[in-house]
């Protein structure tokens, strides 16, 4: 969709089940082109990058697939890309389209065919291990005129350093030892902003980097009791100069994950914040996806971010329920949606969840049928926890029901449950299982599924399957090793059974640091195997069906 109105060539978006569908799609900064990568279908399934022209709806293929990723300049005149298999990685131009630069297969940084950094058993402009847990996959950033690179140098605790193209180097100065993690870093105009977190994440700071000293300015803290969640896209700075960041609202009756400029509140309060997708270049709106009411859909919003403007300070862009997604580039706001039901004929189902949401907590759950299903006839029961604790499974999405289709059509009535500890709902929904996580999601999972059987009376509780992947496997384990009453049996796809071979980044997020905790990790390890628990299974689902079958029907 381009300025609220469909076009023809960006499909909706409807994740892997569809093929030919536009998917990583960058909108140029001035909004004039739109990259993307796209497939010709069942027949041609290797990703080719394809560039739309708003002005004239021209579509043209630039390369031929298999194209892994891609990057471009500011304006997308200059696109680079890699191919699966490819040595140099994370090859993007600068924004101006002068210079390209790329991480080598030994880990140096390079800028056209000048080495800019590298050591043995060093890497440069790599994200290191704990990044990913921050949402964070680049390790580094080209400054707006081209002439500089901020990178990330792994050895040992990180550091960030500029570079520019003629040898020059700069240290970027903060307490690392006090703040250990490298949250996020944003260099859009102006000076770099950076995010810090300390080892515990209960408290970060928001800096300003002047690239001529390396030295940082505090823009913003970020302190919560339980842990800090930045929102994505955030710190951004603002056309007038103020430092956007996310935040939480929680005094005066107020649960809400929010967004603040230098401490002023933009957002509504019932505007559950989850990403920033950009400012528009006229009105300086800023483009949001988020919840209001109901966390199984996500719209986008355009908020007023001037100071004393006229008009609503809120619109939403989206009025159809589902999953709505955003790209913005000048006066350009791309929205690419999963619509629920009808859904897209080109999926192989076309699924039907019924969402509610139960017990005095408000659980959002959704129930899925057969097909063919007849009411009053009794049905065993999948509860499906997907990748587990801090992902959202009860979405408005028919990407994420498609397979839970396939299982509800071998006769399961097929139920999705978002306990406490899951993103979407408000702020301390999500943190109230700090050191307590196995403990309420089991609760709220049984609560959930004896809830549901009062409008969904077909549901047979005596026949209770459970399935996840990693942690959802260790939640799946769990739950038959230590509520066997309710879970007759259970799928654990490589599930991590104990927390202390997390990442440490992820795993003391919720159950702090293992040397000062050892008892809280021992009671969030699952046991290894069990009479009715089946652990990475090899042979897929048909295997699982069958081992469903024989346990739990």
């Amino acid at each position: 969709m381009l300025n609220g109105v469909e076009h023809p060539e960006l499909a909706e978006h409807t994740g892997r089940f569809r093929a030919g569908t536009p998917h990583a799609v960058t909108v140029g900064e001035d909004g004039a082109r739109v990259a993307f990568l796209r497939s010709a279908g069942a027949d041609d399934p290797d990703p080719a990058l394809w560039v739309l022209t708003v002005a004239t709806g021209e579509v043209e293929k630039i390369a031929d697939g298999p194209i892994a990723s891609y990057a471009g300049s500011s304006d997308l005149s200059v696109l680079k890309w890699v191919a699966p298999g490819d040595a140099k990685r994370d090859i993007r131009p600068d924004p101006t389209g002068t210079h390209v630069g790329f991480v080598g297969p030994d880990g140096s940084l390079w800028a056209d065919d000048q080495l800019l950094a590298g050591e043995p058993g060093v890497t440069w402009g790599v994200a290191e291990p704990a990044a990913h847990e921050f949402g964070r996959d680049r390790g580094w950033w080209w400054s707006p005129d081209g002439n500089h690179i901020l990178a990330v140098r792994n050895a040992g605790p990180v550091s960030l350093h500029f570079l520019d193209l003629y040898g020059g180097w700069v240290d970027v100065h903060w307490d690392r030892e006090t703040y250990p993690y490298l949250a996020d870093v944003r260099w859009t105009t102006g000076n770099p902003l950076i995010t810090v977190l300390r080892r515990s994440q209960q408290h970060g700071l928001v800096l300003s980097v002047d690239p001529r000293t390396g030295e940082t300015q505090v823009h913003a803290e970020l302190a919560d009791a339980r842990w800090v969640e930045p929102v994505p896209g955030t710190p951004l700075l603002l056309p007038d100069g103020r430092v956007l960041v996310g935040g939480e609202l929680a005094h005066d009756g107020f649960d809400a994950r929010c967004l603040f400029a230098d401490g002023s509140l933009l957002t509504p309060p019932g505007l559950y914040v989850r990403r920033v997708a950009g400012v528009l270049a006229a009105s300086h709106e800023l483009i949001v996806e988020g919840t209001e009411g109901e966390p199984a859909e996500q719209h986008v919003y355009a908020i007023r971010s001037s100071i004393g403007g006229s008009g609503p300070r809120t619109r939403r862009l989206t009025t159809e329920p589902g999953w709505h997604h955003a790209d913005v580039g000048g006066d350009l706001v791309m929205i690419d949606h999963s619509l629920l039901p009808p859904g897209p004929a080109a999926f192989p189902y076309d699924p039907r969840p019924v969402f509610e949401r139960v017990t005095d907590r408000r659980l959002p759950t959704a129930v899925l049928y057969p097909t063919a299903h007849v009411g009053g006839t009794r049905l065993p029961v999948l509860l499906d926890l997907g990748l587990g604790p801090g992902h959202q499974q009860v979405v408005n999405d028919p990407a994420a029901w498609q397979e839970r289709q396939w299982w509800a059509d071998a006769g399961f009535v097929v139920v999705a449950v978002d306990p406490r500890g899951t993103p979407g709902v408000a702020p301390s929904f999500e943190k109230i299982v700090h050191h307590r996580l196995a403990d309420i999601a089991l609760t709220d999972l049984a609560e959930a599924l004896h809830a549901l059987t009062g409008k969904h009376p077909d549901l047979d509780l005596t026949r209770v399957a459970v399935r996840g992947t990693r942690l959802g496997g260790w939640l799946a384990a769990l739950a038959v090793q230590r509520r066997p009453e309710v879970f007759r049996c259970g799928i654990a796809h490589d599930p991590v059974l104990r927390w202390s071979e997390l990442p440490p980044a992820f795993a003391e997020r919720y159950l702090g640091p293992p040397a000062d905790n050892p008892e809280i990790y021992e009671h969030h390890t699952a046991a290894p195997a069990g009479p009715a628990l089946l652990v990475s299974p090899a042979g897929g689902l048909t295997e699982e069906l069958q081992f469903v079958i024989r346990e739990c029907t």
